[in-house]
């Protein structure tokens, strides 16, 4: 097979400069120079709230109204990402206390944050990011009431709308107090959708029921039934006679819930009889979730400080030191190996390896600095596990290069002959592990998500790293005098057949 002709320098040069690009967003001047740590590494605080139910709402509080309250409080907690966060529920139901640990916070803050009351609205959209233009002339008096800033004309009301990012550090936070007599411009709870939303026309304790059901011909998916008491009845049939009229998306309203939208379904038509239904693409679980936000966040919950405190790191100075020291020896093993087996080809190796962890640092600052990536014991765990991957991606290629010299091919045809054939491997490889990264961080909460993340990073890295720097390296070197020259000392050696 004839060797074909690769440009390794240009491949290099780009891996330089995506290099140097990842090292000045690191390590941009003013900016934090270090990575963030979870709790099991550098301690963090500590929050315990009492959940009450709130003035004026009668009966007793529900082991789903906890959960509720639990998954409004996760969202608080993770709106900057991943950030490693710990929820749990100590005791029953009726006596139950939220135990808070968020790595590296002012105590004070996080109480703030979390002592905020849940509200629930329902508010017609005046704009999203797929829909029409705002109609600015048609809005007379402008008082915005959550991120990013306010405005006091259309105008600059449109510009607020236009501006906001969604995945900016804490807008998909929650937890910020809205005013339900002006307009909103926030996000849509996973960040997907950005909306302009009128003042409200139904609060959560106007709403008496909500549930999943099928249809009554049963007909089509899950659907969310929804009653609401007399007033809520009357503010419903106006509101859908005005918006069942207007073009998508001003037929829609949203559900927002602790400041961020969780559904917006539209108006087909005015509903006069004090209920209404939700029809979407819904399973049933996700119908069984939307009406658990509508029934739980129509009843407030009160949250209240029992104690805040700051926490030492859960994980011991000796047990970090001694897996530190497991992982150096480990990773020595493996430097002897590839420098023995490999000689000069065990450098590029081992520079591999020391630009995928460089890479990798670059990545954990700079993440943490935009969306509050958290470094956990569980996160070095998967940069452990991922240097097995990387030299996995070594190893496959350096033996197809000797199989080709095996087969009498000369060491510049070799180098591409086994790229062409190790490239399928590593990619299949490391698609898989990439693809049980997404599973395992999507299905997963807390450390399981910290592990799956940085897994996936040092996949992703992984690839880089074998396209755009080993191979380049491998193929210039290939095509060395000394390559050829000194075989044993460079590594491509030609394997002795076995006789027979």
């Amino acid at each position: 097979m004839a060797a074909v002709k690769t440009k390794p320098l240009r491949a290099f040069i780009f891996f330089v400069i995506i290099t140097v690009g990842l090292a000045i967003w690191a390590y941009w001047p003013g900016a934090t120079y270090e990575a963030r740590l979870g709790l099991d590494l550098q301690g963090g605080s500590q929050v315990i709230l009492i959940p009450q139910v709130a003035p004026g709402v009668e009966g007793t509080l529900t082991e789903d109204q906890i959960n509720q309250t639990v998954e409004i409080i996760r969202q608080r907690v993770d709106g900057f990402g991943v950030a490693e966060a710990e929820v749990s529920v100590q005791g029953s139901a009726e006596s139950a206390a939220i135990v808070v640990s968020v790595p590296g916070e002012n105590p004070e803050g996080i109480a703030n944050l979390l002592r905020q009351t849940a509200r629930l609205d329902f508010r017609p959209v005046l704009a999203s990011t797929t829909g029409i233009q705002i109609p600015v002339e048609g809005i007379e008096s402008v008082e915005v009431s959550r991120v990013p800033v306010s405005a006091d004309t259309p105008e600059e009301l449109e510009a607020t709308f236009r501006s906001l990012d969604c995945f900016a550090p804490g807008v998909l936070q929650g937890g910020i107090p809205d005013d339900p007599s002006k307009y909103i411009v926030t996000c849509s709870i996973d960040g997907t959708l950005k909306y302009l939303l009128e003042p409200a026309f139904i609060s959560g304790d106007q709403l008496t029921d909500a549930a999943p059901a099928l249809p009554d011909q049963g007909a089509g998916g899950w659907i969310v039934t929804l009653s609401f008491d007399s007033e809520g009845a009357r503010r419903l049939a106006e509101a859908s006679t005005r918006l069942s009229a207007l073009p998508s998306p001003q037929n829609q309203f949203g559900i927002v819930l602790d400041g961020l939208v969780q559904s917006s379904p539209f108006f087909s038509e005015p509903i006069l009889g004090g209920s209404a239904q939700i029809e979407g693409n819904f399973t049933i679980e996700s119908s069984k979730q939307l009406a658990q936000v509508l029934r739980f966040g129509a009843l407030p919950v009160s949250l209240e400080i029992a104690e805040s405190s700051a926490i030492s790191p859960t994980l011991g100075k000796d047990q970090l030191e001694a897996g530190l020291i497991a992982g150096m020896v480990g990773l020595i093993f493996v430097a002897l190996y590839l420098l023995a087996y490999y000689r000069l080809l065990g450098v590029v190796a081992l520079l591999s390896l020391a630009l995928a962890g460089a890479l990798a640092w670059f990545l954990f600052i700079a993440l943490g600095r935009s969306v509050g990536f958290t470094l956990t014991l569980a996160g070095v765990a998967g940069a452990i596990v991922s240097i097995g991957i990387t030299v996995d991606s070594f190893v496959v290629y350096f033996e197809r290069i000797r199989d080709e010299l095996r087969e009498g091919k000369t060491v510049r045809v070799a180098t591409e002959a086994a790229w062409l054939r190790a490239r399928r491997t590593l990619i299949a490889a490391d698609f898989v592990t990439l693809l049980v990264s997404i599973v395992l961080y999507a299905l997963s909460v807390g450390s399981v998500r910290g592990f799956a993340f940085t897994l996936g990073i040092f996949t992703v890295i992984d690839l880089f790293i074998a396209f755009l720097f080993t191979k380049p390296v491998v193929t210039m070197f290939g095509r060395s005098r000394f390559a050829t020259l000194s075989p044993k000392a460079s590594g491509l050696r030609r394997p002795l057949e076995v006789s027979k």
